[in-house]
């Protein structure tokens, strides 16, 4: 069954006229590349839908064993013990969201100030070279900044920072509780410095574009009324693009959250809860890289697919945290 077309005229807003084809029920008439087109665009979205269902699937079937096994108590336990079987994530899990948090801490206002003074205050001539040398920083292997990290910060650490806070703190007092631990450098908050320095390039890159997208008759105008430029920065600019930058920083912490190599190598690989900023400690990643190949039993590799699970769910977490507040959030 054919479907008849038409086609009438409408007036463009320079006065000409264009033909606009349509079919019967007055819709626009769709050309067969088009249809092609939304063919592919709609099979790509199944693929990455399927794809993701089946990720997910295969992580709630292979970890089912230690979680049915275990219960509650494979969230809130620190045993790590494959010799008899016993596993707990909680260790790794604290592990994960102490260095990404401290990660994010250390590094966001360094990234805001790098981002600001690349925009506002550092000539262009200059400010281009130097945007160059932050993102080829974003370019560098995860492995490199932890080998960095192993052989140069963990010794400059233990000595220079490490062992003084520890032998200035008084005995007994909450500031030991915080400074324990064995001065080797390797340690829950080394792993944090090396993740801040990581993530930092990806912030300060992504909140340099947003700040160069504020348009220039507003910093203008805020200039004219007499405005300092520590105004300009913090009511003009920053509110204009706080919107976007929640975005940037949610891309700094997934990828502080899901660092593997970088981390294995100065966080200590300790299951046990972390007491202290100077304990050693483990992440989900860094464990599951450490033991997944040696992990022969059916129960010791459950637990290790159980906490690529909980990985999962916790950047999946992050992220629709991330969409709330963009949703709660100005219109930019």
């Amino acid at each position: 069954m054919s479907v008849a077309a038409s086609s009438t005229q409408m007036a463009a807003p320079d006065g000409t006229k264009t033909l606009r084809v349509t079919d019967a029920q007055g819709l626009p008439r769709q050309p067969g590349s088009d249809r092609l087109f939304r063919l592919v665009c709609l099979t790509a979205v199944l693929a990455m839908m399927a794809t993701l269902i089946g990720l997910v699937g295969s992580l709630v079937s292979g970890g089912w064993l230690a979680l049915s096994h275990f219960g509650f108590s494979f969230f809130t336990t620190s045993t790590w013990d494959p010799v008899a079987d016993q596993y707990g994530a909680a260790g790794p899990i604290v592990g994960t969201l102490a260095t990404a948090f401290l990660a994010l801490v250390l590094s966001l206002p360094v990234a805001v100030g790098v981002a600001v003074f690349l925009v506002e205050i550092c000539p262009q001539a200059i400010g281009r070279w130097l945007a160059i040398a932050v993102e080829l920083l974003a370019g560098i292997p995860s492995i490199v900044y932890g080998m960095w990290g192993l052989f140069v910060l963990a010794p400059w650490f233990a000595a220079n920072v490490q062992l003084p806070l520890m032998m200035a703190a008084t005995p007994g007092s909450w500031l030991e509780t915080l400074f324990s631990g064995v001065p080797n450098g390797a340690n829950i908050f080394t792993a944090s410095l090396i993740l801040a320095v990581m993530i930092l390039p990806y912030m300060a890159a992504i909140l340099r574009e947003l700040l160069m997208s504020v348009p220039s008759h507003m910093r203008e105008a805020a200039y004219g009324l007499g405005c300092t430029q520590r105004e300009v920065v913090l009511r003009i600019m920053l509110p204009y693009v706080r919107k976007s930058a929640i975005g940037a920083v949610m891309l700094g912490l997934g990828r502080a959250l899901g660092e593997t190599m970088a981390v294995t190598f100065i966080i200590g690989n300790s299951h046990n809860f972390p007491h202290s900023l100077f304990d050693s400690g483990s992440t989900i990643s860094s464990t599951i890289a450490n033991e997944f190949t040696e992990a022969t039993g059916d129960m010791h590799l459950s637990a290790l697919i159980a906490l690529g699970l909980v990985l999962f769910m916790i950047t999946f977490v992050t992220i629709a945290a991330a969409r709330l507040l963009l949703g709660r959030g100005g219109t930019k």
